[in-house]
């Protein structure tokens, strides 16, 4: 009972320890989830100037773009084309809304009719751009279709949006001018020259080796340099990858069945209960079925090829064959094949042909305004047949009267057709066959599955051999020991890492390990191809340097990866930056090598000195300050053009070497009575770079983050 009383008399102190509690304990939950307490929402893939990006809006847009721009676009191309589309839409949108400017009804009406002048839907019995039928079409879609009309919405705000872009950029453009002063500057930096003479000490006369650079001097140069080093996150790993091959056992057990396949077997018949004969390769009279039935990926094509079209392996020993023989197995890219030659024929290359058709009902690309019967159609051909037969007039008379399809006006020109270009899967069969297999001249009916056609085959060219063959293929794949094998492979390098030098491990192994650094986005690892999940998990906030993983399902095997180096976003780590910063840094040191152990005041000294020559450049401009037999030079030619004219130089370090110069001659520019047509050419590479530059210097100043690597898969 005292305790309780006790507790009473405290009660204000109590509760304030209960609270701090359940304060602190709220507080250390955020703090081991900082994400919760600093990050964005999981929800927002962006925010640009304060505005958010869902990720609902973003993969909407993302998916839409995948379609514009094809299964050939990466995920990663496509993603990263969206996000700067819709930077450029809010940085562009921010600098618009603060000038107030707007598309109005009339100018939107004006630019649905630049953009779709041309396009059928819009345009009336007369070909002219009709806004009735585009208010018609509009209305359509609100009643049918609302997906389809709120991307309709999304163009129009597309097309307002890139109106308003042009016209800033136009206003910002108009007030771009270059002044007559810098019209006279321009003509002087181009028409003002010297002449010198020079020595140049190369660079490249010391040997790099005997100029040894620390890690200190690096660091040092990178620090005074921090633009030229910044970097944006990066992970380095090595990988190593089981790929799933096959072995030489699995080939030479392809091999084999390809070869049993040549010959006759015995099989045995469930219905007959006796063991009949079944036709190999060799003898079998149905090549197609054979074909089909017993090959990988490949089917059978019935055409004569040219020994061009022939796999080179292959091509010089098949037409050495009689029809009948067989050749193989042999290998050819990633199969094993066996090719059975069927026949030869001596066809043209290229035939030229005219037709005349009648489609009927149910016939390939009949239009809906035909209602003959293919017996109908068949009449009509057969009474049209005589009257065009012997006289190319009718023929073309007929055929423009008649035809349907692109020969139409065109005298029932069809053009070339080549064989070695021939489909036979897109190409009627039949129509190809009176082509290949017919003499130039030659004119008859043929059905095909268009219609009825007279078709004359007006010119032949290039005749040569060709023949037709049949090729069993069969992909040349790891069996299943071989993938277990490789299986068991991975498993036993992972174990062993688990206590071992990844490195020291792959090479006791004879395993390839590649070394790979990635951007936090990227998506494509060389070796591999798409490998997002690997760049992805390197990126994690768990992932530390050291750590490996497993990724099994990677197409064609399996990879072992192993973080090794974190970058964060900002100045370049040393080693990182050593591949352009060791060189800069050496050269330095050569430039104070040379300057220190010379003391000559004329060309003459220092050529003797150093062993070298004294060069000429003559009419050397400060637009273009490139010296004859040096290169490009700005400072030497900057201080060429500081010194009066017989003056030399003290020594000065350039991009290649060490130099002196001497002014033989100095030409002043020509004075003039207008520098305006100067003063327009630099006006005119002004407002070629001011979009450019202009968007860049907005983007820049800007406030971008970027969640894409955490937010988007």
């Amino acid at each position: 009972m005292a305790i309780l009383n006790k507790i009473r008399q405290k009660t204000v102190v109590l509760i304030l320890v209960i609270a701090l509690a359940l304060f602190a304990f709220i507080l250390s939950s955020l703090f081991d989830n900082k994400d919760a307490l600093f990050s964005k929402s999981p929800d927002v893939v962006a925010t640009i100037n304060g505005q958010d990006i869902s990720r609902a809006e973003f993969s909407n847009l993302v998916e839409f773009q995948q379609r514009q721009m094809g299964p050939n676009a990466t995920t990663s191309q496509v993603m990263n084309s969206v996000f700067e589309s819709k930077v450029r839409e809010i940085v562009m949108d921010g600098q618009i809304s603060k000038l107030g400017m707007t598309v109005e009804s009339e100018q939107m009406r004006d630019l649905i009719k630049t953009n779709y002048a041309s396009d059928p839907t819009f345009l009336n019995e007369g070909g002219v751009f009709d806004e009735s039928k585009v208010k018609l079409f509009i209305d359509n879609l609100k009643s049918s279709s609302t997906e389809a009309y709120q991307n309709w919405i999304s163009g129009e705000q597309a097309l307002a949006s890139n109106a308003l872009q042009a016209n800033y950029f136009n206003m910002v453009k108009a007030g771009t001018t270059a002044t007559l002063a810098e019209g006279k500057l321009e003509h002087k930096l181009e028409g003002e020259k010297v002449d010198i003479k020079y020595v140049q000490v190369p660079f490249s006369s010391i040997a790099d080796s005997t100029v040894k650079v620390s890690t200190s001097e690096i660091k040092s140069y990178i620090n005074k340099n921090p633009k030229a080093y910044q970097s944006d996150a990066t992970r380095g790993f090595q990988y190593v990858f089981f790929k799933e091959v096959a072995s030489l056992e699995d080939e030479k057990a392809m091999q084999k069945e390809l070869t049993d396949l040549l010959s006759d077997s015995k099989v045995y018949n469930e219905v007959t209960k006796a063991t009949d004969n079944k036709a190999g390769f060799k003898n079998t009279t149905d090549n197609e079925a054979f074909v089909n039935g017993n090959s990988d990926d490949f089917k059978f094509v019935d055409k004569y090829q040219y020994k061009s079209s022939l796999p080179n392996v292959i091509a010089d020993t098949i037409f050495k064959l009689n029809p009948g023989q067989t050749y193989g197995p042999y290998k050819d890219g990633n199969y094993y094949k066996v090719t059975k030659v069927l026949d030869f024929k001596r066809l043209a290359d290229s035939i030229e042909s005219s037709h005349i058709v009648i489609p009927f009902v149910g016939s390939t690309r009949a239009g809906a305004d035909v209602t003959r019967t293919k017996e109908q159609a068949k009449a009509m051909i057969d009474s049209i047949y005589p009257l065009v037969k012997n006289s190319k007039t009718k023929f073309a008379e007929v055929a423009n009267q008649i035809n349907a399809d692109g020969t139409k006006g065109k005298d029932g020109v069809i053009g070339w057709t080549r064989l070695t270009t021939y489909n036979p899967a897109a190409f009627d069969p039949d129509f190809a066959n009176f082509l290949f297999f017919n003499d130039k001249g030659s004119i008859d009916v043929v059905l095909s599955q268009f219609g009825y056609h007279i078709i004359r085959i007006d010119d032949k060219k290039n005749v040569d051999n060709t023949v037709k063959v049949a090729t069993i293929a069969r992909k040349i794949q790891p069996s299943s020991k071989t993938e277990d094998k490789i299986f068991a492979d991975a498993s036993n390098f992972e174990l062993a890492i688990a206590n071992g030098n990844f490195a020291e491990v792959a090479k006791t192994s004879n395993y390839d390990v590649r070394p790979m650094t990635a951007k936090e986005l990227d998506e494509s690892i060389p070796g591999l191809g798409n490998q997002r999940q690997i760049v992805r998990w390197s990126f994690e906030d768990g992932t530390k340097v050291g750590d490996y993983k497993r990724f099994d399902n990677v197409p064609g095997g399996i990879v072992i990866a192993q973080l090794t180096a974190m970058q964060d976003k900002g100045v370049m780590s040393v080693e990182d930056a050593s591949v352009t910063a060791l060189p800069a840094v050496r050269k330095e040191k050569k430039a104070k090598m040379i300057m220190d152990r010379v003391n000559a005041s004329s060309l003459e000294d220092f050529a003797k000195a150093e062993n070298q020559t004294v060069k000429s450049a003559s009419a050397i401009n400060m637009k273009n300050p490139t010296i004859a037999g040096a290169g490009t030079e700005p400072m030497v030619v900057g201080t060429a053009f500081g010194l009066a004219e017989g003056a030399t130089s003290k020594l000065v370090k350039g991009n290649t070497g060490v130099f002196m110069v001497q002014v033989t001659k100095k030409t002043a520019a020509v004075e003039l009575e207008n520098y305006l047509p100067f003063a327009n050419q630099v006006s005119t590479q002004k407002l070629n770079s001011v979009q450019t530059r202009l968007y860049n210097a907005l983007k820049e100043s800007s406030e971008i983050e970027d969640f894409r690597a955490k937010t988007v898969q």
